[in-house]
């Protein structure tokens, strides 16, 4: 962790996020931070002034993930106000979505083995009365650690947190109450409206020293204090002990899937909440599009509210501007998946379905999960991934280091600099 300190007379503006999702909203404010990505960014980007207080970073993770914006999108934006090397942390930062993304999806194992080890945490907490306890007072934000508590009520409230509030959050769960990363990991991916399987999973895994073995993230009660802007400051109250966690279980690198092109015959568009801007991957109009969503599968338990209608409204918003754009009808569907991509492309009178790649996580599982049926019904499932993964993802085989290095590459070869 940089310790960075805030710019001479510096003060946070009081801005309280509204997370509209939807693409205009996105661009709005992508373009409004985009001035503050170099200097102040880098400055004071470890900084939790509060929910009110959040002028200083880019809080565009919600719209990103979804990609009702793009990452590409994002570093043009800034790279027309900035040099590389005056926005390099902020470029950084963009980039470890990708980091986590390639590495998940070389890795998928871990997803899996996350959702058994949370099955696992949870009988656990079934058969344990003061496991469960622990469990609902740390989410209910009733542990009488200030810091810790109002997080806790920030992101039910909200759907959103501070990076480095997620990064003291997870470390005083796991080293400091003592409960299952995996609890905590899927109490986040619940909330969260950025809540995505591979950087959620694996900053969780990160700060539990899965991720990098036997590196652990320690939450400092002084690191809290000063970077909270003395809004918080757990003394005597955080463990001091912080083991890393072991696992049994292995995880081998798998390959990637080779790019597919867009079909030469008619297809229908699905459209998901993994990618709101499919009109910047399609070479051509498709002759119909549908829209589903698999925001409750992520997790075998209840998700939040605002997590739910963030990705609805956002596919929602996607819906209507591809509907626009390619000139054509377009519904939402809901429901069983196969039976709804099955009669939305008898409707069409198509036999091929196109969607923007589905990484690692619910969307991918509901794609996989209705494959057979569509294949009965002579149906075949094309998925598009974006020449920023494909140049991206193969770089995240280890540390972020590996990827770092390749990052002006990348930017050279998505004609960016």
């Amino acid at each position: 962790m940089n310790e960075t300190l805030p710019l001479p007379g510096f003060e946070p503006e009081a801005e309280t996020m509204a997370f509209t999702p939807s693409r205009a909203a996105a661009l709005a404010r992508l373009e409004a931070f985009a001035p503050r990505t170099a200097r102040t960014y880098s400055s004071q980007r470890n900084y939790d002034f509060g929910p009110d207080k959040r002028s200083n970073v880019s809080c565009l993770s919600p719209w990103i993930r979804h990609r009702l914006i793009s990452e590409e999108e994002v570093l043009r934006t800034v790279l027309t106000r900035h040099n590389p090397s005056s926005a390099e942390k902020f470029i950084q930062e963009v980039f470890w979505r990708g980091y986590f993304k390639g590495w998940m999806e070389q890795r998928p194992s871990v997803w899996t083995a996350y959702r058994a080890g949370l099955d696992v945490a949870m009988e656990d907490a079934a058969r344990d009365r003061g496991l469960r306890a622990d469990i609902e007072a740390a989410m209910e934000g009733r542990t009488g650690i200030d810091a810790f508590d109002a997080w806790a009520r920030e992101l039910v409230e909200t759907g959103y947190l501070h990076n480095h509030a997620r990064m003291w959050f997870a470390s005083i769960w796991i080293f400091t109450l003592r409960l299952p990363w995996e609890v905590g990991a899927d109490f986040f991916l619940r909330h969260l409206l950025d809540g995505d399987p591979a950087s959620n999973t694996l900053s969780w895994r990160w700060v539990a020293g899965l991720h990098t073995k036997g590196k652990t993230y320690a939450a400092r009660a002084s690191n809290i204090n000063k970077y909270t802007g003395g809004r918080f400051n757990p003394l005597h109250q955080l463990s001091s002990q912080t083991d890393a966690l072991v696992e049994d279980e292995d995880h081998p690198r798998v390959a990637l899937p080779l790019p597919e092109a867009v079909p030469s015959e008619p297809f229908l568009l699905l459209i998901t909440e993994e990618d709101g801007t499919p009109d910047q991957v399609l070479t051509r109009a498709p002759a119909s599009i549908h829209a589903l969503t698999a925001t409750d599968a992520r997790s075998p338990h209840e998700v939040g509210e605002a997590a739910q209608q963030f990705a609805l409204e956002g596919v929602k918003d996607a819906l209507v501007r591809a509907s626009d754009h390619f000139d054509v009808d377009g519904d939402m569907g809901q429901g069983d998946w196969a039976t709804s991509i099955c009669d939305a492309a008898r409707r069409a009178k198509v036999s091929h379905i196109v969607t923007p790649y589905a990484p690692v996580g619910p969307v991918s599982e509901a794609l996989q999960n209705a494959a057979p049926d569509l294949a009965e019904a002579g149906l075949t499932l094309t998925e598009i991934r974006r020449d920023y993964d494909t140049l991206t993802w193969p770089h995240a085989t280890k540390g972020f280091f590996g990827l770092k290095k390749k990052i002006p590459g990348i930017l050279s070869d998505l004609k960016l600099r």
